[in-house]
């Protein structure tokens, strides 16, 4: 069976898909990544106030010309998410709290910054909208490997780190 290219998930029809997550990994609970979640909330509150601040002192050091980069600050909760997820630890500081990482599930490989980054993408888009955030949850629900519905998009998974 071909390898999918990283960042993208196994074609549903394809020969021996994987239904759950290999023997080696163990799922990550959906309470834990929800508490995950909520401390990372707090976390990213700081990094938007570091980033408003940093900002704010470009801005005055360029005469104005550098406030043009709190465009950035509504996509903090993402870039937060590319940082820490793509980074060498696999995990937000909320998932490290709570013992979590994040990975590509056929091979236990960390996931590169701009995967980690449309994957918080889709979870903030699912969060915005109830329905889309009930299907996300209905997926961890029902599926044995609690895999939510961004995370088979992208072929990630979420689960105890070692």
């Amino acid at each position: 069976m071909q390898n999918p290219q990283p960042g993208y998930a196994q074609r549903l029809d394809a020969p021996g898909y994987a239904t759950a997550l290999p023997i080696p990994f163990v799922r990550a609970s959906l309470g834990g990544r929800t508490v995950a979640y909520l401390l990372d909330i707090l976390f990213i509150f700081g990094f938007t106030a570091l980033l408003t601040l940093l900002i704010t002192v470009i801005g005055v050091v360029t005469f104005g010309l550098g406030w043009t980069l709190f465009a950035v600050l509504p996509a903090s909760g993402i870039i937060y998410s590319a940082i820490t997820v793509g980074g060498s630890k696999q995990s937000t500081i909320g998932q490290r709290l709570m013992g979590l990482r994040t990975i590509a599930p056929e091979s236990g490989a960390r996931v590169d910054v701009i995967t980690a980054a449309v994957h918080a993408l889709l979870f903030y888009v699912a969060i915005s909208t109830f329905l889309l955030w009930c299907v996300d949850v209905a997926f961890g629900l029902v599926r044995s490997d609690r895999r939510l519905g961004h995370d088979l998009l992208l072929g990630l998974a979420v689960v105890h780190a070692r």
